[in-house]
């Protein structure tokens, strides 16, 4: 356990919509936002709710919570010296946007290699550069377990790679790649890693620069936070490209070369309010690396047993199928079929009953295909974080005793 760790309860308390009688397990699709983060969006839309850099207190507020945004940011991805963070929309629109920036240094004969198991934000941009003559190499999966083998990797490596974008947790799996091993890898023939880290961010510690990554991704409103997402990039990498943003914007201005049009500063708002709970969690006064990583271990503490009481019950129906681990270093995100039931009729069945959870392909249309299992109907999904209980997982198990 952390020390001075608080309890599962105080920190259930921080989160407003957990007070009425639902269950959130579709976490994976977004977690629920402390009141610390609420508070900060609305008062900020009552108080800063202006252009920043102006040069009046208002903007001046503005401008600050902007840089607190990505300052808070860059502590959490762990970019310490090696890089900056971007921020954006969402990691679809970010890697797009990152995609095209590369569609204008790569040369017809350039070799991308995309894992079969990214969501496809990670995996459309990369593949669509084709049109560009790039030539397109699929990472694929062990069609049973869906896991990225690093020998397949190895064999599709050369001295045209330039870029291999993979999920540093498959937001079906919920494994957890050896992000470093594989960067490693491919750094060593002279490529560049985008990695997508929105399923593992807001169940582990991220450490950007320690791993050695390109480029590392992640999506703020499933980590407790709004709907934006911040996408890290590191020095090198980021300076040779040039940005989308308009013609006098500096080649040197970074993060602002890709940063097109405003922010949502509300947004921006809510992220730099953030380290309040994480403090809490920590048992600390100050946000830094170490907050987050004790913060990072609570959550991790009590993600543990409600993983287990969910593997142990899908595991003893003879009915199902859990892709992904099942035991190991894992994340609470656990995807399944039924021969019984359709992945839609478990979902509808729990979702009537005041849980939350989620059918379907979750953007990882070829994953699910290379599993052999139909997109249109998908998987059966249950998502937790840190602040569902065992208590919520039996509820659960109760309901699914009707259906598998």
């Amino acid at each position: 356990m952390v020390a001075n760790s608080i309890s599962q309860l105080t920190a259930r308390a921080q989160f407003p919509a957990l007070g009425s009688d639902f269950i959130f397990l579709e976490n994976a699709g977004g977690s629920q936002l402390p009141r610390c983060v609420i508070d900060a969006m609305a008062s900020f839309m009552v108080e800063s709710y202006v252009q920043t850099t102006a040069g009046y207190p208002a903007s001046d507020r503005a401008t600050e919570i902007g840089e607190q945004a990505h300052r808070v940011s860059e502590v959490l991805v762990g970019a310490e010296d090696a890089g900056k963070v971007i921020l954006g929309a969402s990691t679809t629109q970010l890697m797009v946007m990152l995609a095209s920036c590369f569609s204008q240094i790569l040369k017809p004969g350039d070799e991308v290699i995309v894992s079969v198991a990214n969501h496809e934000a990670n995996a459309g941009p990369w593949a669509r550069l084709d049109r560009f003559g790039v030539v397109v190499k699929w990472w694929g999966v062990d069609p049973e377990t869906g896991e990225m083998r690093l020998e397949d990797l190895q064999s599709l490596l050369s001295n045209r790679t330039k870029i291999v974008a993979f999920p540093h947790t498959s937001n079906l799996l919920g494994n957890v790649v050896d992000v470093a091993a594989v960067t490693k890898m491919v750094h060593e023939v002279g490529g560049k890693v985008v990695v997508d880290g929105v399923a593992y961010a807001s169940h582990g510690f991220m450490e950007a620069a320690k791993w050695g990554v390109d480029f590392y991704s992640y999506s703020t409103y499933k980590v407790y936070g709004p709907h934006m997402a911040a996408l890290f990039g590191r020095f090198e990498a980021l300076e040779e490209l040039d940005g989308p943003n308009h013609f006098f914007v500096g080649k040197h201005e970074i993060p602002y070369k890709f940063e097109l049009g405003s922010l949502p500063w509300e947004g921006c708002a809510g992220i730099a309010a953030l380290p309040e709970y994480l403090k809490l969690l920590a048992g600390r006064e100050v946000m830094d690396r170490e907050t987050a990583r004790l913060a990072s271990a609570q959550m991790r503490d009590w993600e543990k047993p409600v993983t287990t009481k969910l593997l142990d019950y899908l595991a003893s129906k003879p009915t199902v199928r859990v892709v992904g681990p099942t035991s190991g270093d894992r994340v609470p995100t656990v995807s399944f079929v039924s021969s019984r039931t359709s992945s839609p009729g478990i979902a509808a069945h729990v979702n009537k009953h005041k849980i939350g959870i989620r059918y379907g392909h979750m953007y990882s249309h070829r994953l699910t295909e290379a599993l052999g299992v139909s997109p249109d109907t998908g998987f059966a999904r249950v998502s937790a974080v840190h602040y569902n209980t065992v208590d919520e997982i039996e509820r659960l198990c109760v309901l699914l005793d009707d259906v598998v």
